[in-house]
């Protein structure tokens, strides 16, 4: 199949980019990328989702709090695609984080459920550098997947998928496959990761920092007719490249006999979360997305 030259050209610019962060150390690659980060996010069109975004969900911040807010999204974001060639050198520690490190809090629920016959389905938002979720993972479960949106470029989203094999997951994307895909892989005993942050607009509405955001059912849909564990991942950029992940405890399954408002139910649990790690750290969250109606 012969694809369009402008997929060709994002991909090689991609990969010098990508050429560029590795040939330095992580430290640095992550600095570089912030500070590119900052200097793209200054640019009017590009903070103006996330200005509206801020307003929509926080309307009680000033216009400085909200300037400071994006400023750093923009640094986070730069700073999570510097440290992606370098994801497989980062290591785990259960000590507070130095540089190139992931303090694991609550692993040991993740030996609980991932290694179980069932699997267990985690979650976890586009916060700090999301990347590192599948590392985390890896490292504790024999078989695990993770569910991606893919890039509009086929190329590039065939390069990121080469990658990510080295980490030892097999990835699905979003759509009717992944939908397959996950079942097959939870009937199986094995894990699923996914994030859950994102607009899908066939959806659920849930309340998601008070107003109502179109929500993907599938994890709840899953875990409720599956009888599937469901856990938590909160990760948090501590300083620099130190990070910490957190596994937090299954949330509850309540079945009331009313699937469809079991599911509405588990996932304002899981919107609540989200929204409780996002109002604590502002800047480390994503808030390009179209997550609200215009």
């Amino acid at each position: 199949m012969k694809h369009p030259v402008r997929y060709r050209l994002e991909l090689y610019l991609a990969q010098l980019f990508w050429a560029l962060f590795a040939a330095l150390p992580v430290a640095m690659a992550s600095s570089l990328g912030g500070a590119l980060g900052g200097l793209v996010g200054r640019l009017p069109p590009l903070a103006r989702r996330a200005e509206r975004n801020l307003q929509l969900a926080m309307p009680e911040l000033s216009q400085p709090e909200r300037t400071a807010i994006i400023a750093g999204v923009w640094q986070n974001l730069g700073r999570t695609l510097g440290e992606l060639p370098h994801l497989r050198d980062f290591t785990l520690t259960e000590d507070p984080p130095g540089p190139g490190q992931i303090q694991l809090v609550g692993g040991e629920k993740l030996l609980a459920h991932v290694g179980q016959a069932r699997g267990a389905i985690l979650f976890g938002g586009h916060l700090a550098n999301w990347e590192l979720m599948p590392v985390v993972v890896a490292g504790h479960a024999e078989a695990a997947h993770v569910v991606y949106r893919a890039p509009n470029n086929p190329l590039i989203d065939k390069w990121l998928q080469d990658f990510r094999k080295g980490i030892a997951l097999s990835t699905l994307a979003k759509g009717p496959a992944a939908a397959r895909g996950l079942l097959s892989a939870l009937k199986g005993g094995q894990s699923v990761g996914m994030l859950v942050d994102q607009k899908m607009n066939d959806g659920i509405a849930v309340p998601f920092f008070g107003l109502p955001a179109m929500t993907a059912p599938a994890l709840a849909q899953l875990a409720l007719r599956q009888d599937i564990a469901v856990l938590p991942m909160r990760c948090e950029r501590l300083d620099g490249t130190a990070f910490r992940m957190t596994v937090m405890d299954p949330l509850p399954h309540i079945k009331s006999g009313d699937h469809k408002a079991d599911v509405a139910a588990m996932m304002g649990q899981v919107n609540d979360l989200l929204e409780g790690w996002i109002r604590e750290r502002p800047e480390q969250w994503l808030w390009l997305h179209h997550r609200w109606p215009k």
